[in-house]
């Protein structure tokens, strides 16, 4: 466990410091002249403003590093300006709002409402906003109604609408006003019939019709529901001659005219019913209409004066007006134009589908339902996208239901009281710095709700110490820059650490390009300064080294030593390779070519079984050794070949105990008690052998056989294995033992089997025996067919 934390360590370790020389890397290679192309470079990067961090001739580049690297290289001042969220309006959500306690203005449902953020390239700032749904909040609903001739039985039950929906909506709120509208079609061919008897009675036989028209605003937001059932009361049905509607041209004119609407700063609900489609940009040209519409209020006495004049708006106008407005609208149309309306609610946000019965008598209950699905979702959005910056959002919703990327905007199922979070990460993508450096405001807000959150942006586009410059500073080659932040800003046409270059010398706005090896990090190999775009290598100490090379790479003092000399005293140092003297190779030149140290007694290299390499054999087999590999100490038979050596060298015994001090010297005899002390043959670069041989006693002796030095080692056990004679007395009475037992365990199981049959023969005798109980002479019931009579005068005479 220990060796493996100590791995994973060293692992962190080597991976966080190639991670620093990554960033320090990227922090180099930018080039950045100043601090602030410096911090724009990445998060990570910082800009040293030590005046004398710099050696003369280095790139000021240089001073542009990772932090890590600035602090090794002991600069004492680094400018690493940071971002932050700064919240400049905090207002909490409101707590509890009973019925007409605040009014809309001083609820509050989002939180916090101002700040600012200060960000930097790469270092992305989040903040938390929190909503709450505010109980009691006031609603303004819009009853938007298509009265061509085909709604002519919902108008009916329109009618008395105002005071039920007034009853149902104020168990939501006690704040509800509620307003009506009408709309038919534009006032030209082909959608209606200009002539004057259908301009004045647009329905056939004898209905009695109202003219047609475009928009009517019959009633504005009032909370007299009793004044809506009598105006509404009083509308009479229309005609046109096409199925699509205009109603596009109405919704337009209700988001847009506020004042005429009388549209409050609250909840605002447009309920739009009707049972035909619609028309949208580009359909007034049937009517010889091309100019697009303008999204502005065009209503006199109510009425939408431009219908001949406008081309229809388009739904992504739509869409942008009714986000403006804070309007959530709700399609209450019939079954069969479900599909029609479904797919337009999914291109309008905070907007709704109900399907409308054929004569409207379930209108109530669809708007209640849809009010309830549309206030129970929060959807957050920034309508306007900050330029340099992009925006994410993370939802905490209820339960701690956390949703992230494209539903991370969104919570549902949201009750009165609830509250849910929002964490909103904004990232600086390096581009409005190249612009300016000025603020740039946003909002968030919830959709369909009148709350925002303004959201201010400060780039952080230059560091501080730039404030504090001189500008034409004498320390800048006199005046060619401005010297701020520890460092020249040259002037146009001047380049360098001192703007000591002209651009039309060097023509390169990189300087420290041309002093880099291989596009790397280091300036002239870290062995020399940059000066215009040419290294210039530094001196040594002593006269005999020198640097060399167009990046100072060469040296003539840092190749490989032997012996303490430098290339072995057998050849040169040039570009840190050594050149060998005839006869010598290798990295240090200490490899001899000569082969006369390798040859054999026969007269062959290595005895053929190697290869000569700087004046020593080197065996091709690992099993020959010795300085011309003529030994094998591990071939067949070397165990026999020494084993009478062995034997009388250490027990004074066997064929050789009378010769043994001639014939053996050259073998060096190395006692052990046991066999476990025996080397084990696994050391390669001294190959041994186990041997294991009886001598003339029988008795089995072990050693260890290896050449070591051109000498015999030998590692023997000092006692012999003898085999020891058996006792004869334990093995006969372990045999009689042994027939004895047998006998008795045969005997045993011999009696058990016997009692065994014994139980069972009584068992079955005391069942016959009951058995026989029942058994009789004769049947209780049977009578005889025979009848005895007996004389009783008879005495057996």
């Amino acid at each position: 466990m220990n060796l493996q934390l100590l791995f994973i360590a060293v692992l962190s370790a080597v991976i966080g410091g190639s991670s620093a020389q990554l960033d320090g890397s990227i922090c180099i290679k930018a080039n950045a002249q100043s601090c602030g192309e410096c911090i724009q470079v990445s998060e990570k990067c910082g800009w040293c403003t030590d005046e004398n961090f710099l050696t003369v001739g280095s790139p000021k580049s240089a001073r542009c590093d990772n932090l890590e690297s600035l602090k090794e290289k002991k600069c004492q001042q680094i400018e690493n300006p940071r971002g932050k969220v700064i919240i400049t309006q905090n207002k909490p959500v409101t707590a509890h709002n009973g019925p007409g306690k605040l009014k809309p203005e001083q609820i509050t449902q989002i939180q916090p409402q101002n700040l600012t953020l200060r960000l930097r390239y790469g270092e992305p700032q989040t903040f938390r906003l929190k909503f709450k749904r505010a109980e009691d909040y006031p609603i303004d609903l819009y009853y938007l109604m298509d009265l061509s001739f085909s709604m002519k039985d919902d108008l009916e039950n329109v009618k008395k609408l105002g005071t039920d929906l007034m009853k149902e909506m104020k168990k939501i709120t006690s704040d509800f006003k509620i307003g009506f509208g009408s709309f038919v079609e534009k006032t030209v061919m082909p959608y209606i019939s200009t002539t004057p008897a259908r301009l004045l009675n647009p329905c056939t036989g004898s209905e009695n019709c109202t003219s047609p028209f475009s928009y009517k605003n019959v009633l504005k937001l009032t909370e007299d529901g009793e004044e809506f059932n009598r105006l509404v009361s009083q509308q009479q049905i229309s005609g046109n001659l096409d199925s699509p509607e205009g109603g596009f041209d109405a919704i337009m004119q209700v988001a847009v005219c506020q004042d005429q609407i009388g549209w409050r700063n609250v909840t605002r609900l447009l309920v739009f019913s009707t049972d035909a489609g619609f028309h949208f940009a580009g359909d007034g040209k049937l009517g010889g209409i091309v100019l697009p519409n303008d999204g502005k209020c065009h209503l006199e006495n109510n009425m939408y004066t431009m219908s001949h004049y406008y081309d229809y708006p388009s739904i992504a106008h739509l869409v942008q007006k009714l986000s403006e407005n804070n309007i959530q609208t709700i399609f209450a149309v019939t079954e069969e134009f479900q599909s029609v309306y479904k797919e337009l609610k999914n291109l309008i946000p905070k907007s709704a589908v109900g399907t409308l019965s054929a004569d409207s008598n379930n209108v109530m209950k669809l708007i209640i339902d849809a009010y309830n699905s549309l206030s129970s979702e929060v959807v957050l959005e920034n309508p306007k996208r900050p330029t340099g910056a992009s925006i994410s959002y993370t939802s905490i919703c209820k339960d701690n239901v956390i949703n992230k990327g494209e539903n991370g905007n969104k919570c549902v199922n949201i009750s009165i009281g609830d509250e849910v979070y929002f964490n909103i990460t904004v990232h600086h993508d390096g581009k409005k710095c190249l612009a300016d450096g000025k603020s740039e405001v946003f909002t968030i807000k919830p959709q369909g709700f009148r709350e925002e959150v303004t959201v201010v942006l400060e780039y952080i586009c230059d560091c501080d110490c730039a404030a504090k410059g001189e500008p034409n500073s004498q320390r800048c080659s006199d005046g060619s820059g401005s010297y701020e932040c520890g460092s020249c800003k040259c002037n146009d046409g001047r380049i360098g650490q001192t703007c000591e270059c002209s651009k039309d010398d060097v023509r390169t706005e990189d300087l420290d390009a041309n002093c880099r090896k291989d596009n790397g990090t280091d300036i002239c190999s870290n062995n020399g300064d940059c000066v215009c775009g040419t290294c210039e290598c530094r001196k040594r100490e002593n006269p005999a080294e020198a640097y060399s090379g167009q990046f100072c790479e060469c040296d003539n003092f840092n190749c490989d030593r032997s012996g303490n000399k430098l290339c072995g005293g057998h050849g040169r140092c040039e570009c840190r390779k050594c050149i060998c003297d005839a006869n010598f190779t290798g990295s240090a030149c200490d490899c001899s070519m000569d082969t006369s140290t390798c040859v054999a007694s026969n007269g062959q290299i290595c005895n053929g079984r190697g290869v000569c390499e700087c004046g020593s054999c080197t065996c091709t087999d690992s099993k020959f050794q010795g300085p011309t590999c003529e030994a094998c100490p591990t071939c067949p038979g070397v165990c026999t070949e020494h084993k009478d050596c062995v034997e009388c060298l250490t027990f004074q015994t066997g064929v050789k105990k009378d010769v043994c001090k001639d014939e053996c010297k050259n073998i060096h005899l190395i006692p052990v008690r046991d066999q476990g002390e025996l080397p084990q043959p696994n050391d390669q670069s001294f190959p041994r052998v186990i041997c294991k041989e009886r001598d003339e006693n029988d008795c089995s002796f072990y050693f260890s056989f290896a050449v070591r030095n051109n000498t015999n080692e030998v590692y023997v056990v000092d006692k012999p294995e003898c085999p020891s004679s058996p006792d004869i007395i334990p093995i006969v009475a372990g045999v009689v033992a042994g027939i004895v037992m047998i006998g008795l365990a045969l005997l045993l199981i011999w009696k058990l089997l016997m009692i065994i049959h014994d139980r069972r023969e009584f068992a079955k005798f005391e069942k016959e025996k009951m058995n026989a109980i029942w058994d009789t002479g004769e049947n209780p019931i049977y009578k005889s067919a025979v009848t005895t009579v007996v004389n009783p005068k008879y005495e057996g005479k």
